[in-house]
């Protein structure tokens, strides 16, 4: 759960900072740091997924 959150913070700073610096409004840089942090989450779960069922 810890690694989840960390990795979603990284996302939501990757988002939300890369959008301002593309030129996105501060109200819009708000959907794009979550967008970032659930893409960064989803990543994570999905090769933690894959490396979980070859263990088997």
């Amino acid at each position: 759960m810890m690694r989840g959150l960390a990795f979603g913070g990284i996302g939501a700073a990757i988002g939300g900072y890369g959008s301002l610096l593309l030129g996105a409004e501060r109200s819009e840089a708000v959907y794009y740091a979550l967008f970032g942090a659930l893409a960064m989450t989803v990543i994570l779960q999905r090769k933690r997924g894959n490396r979980d069922s070859g263990d088997e």
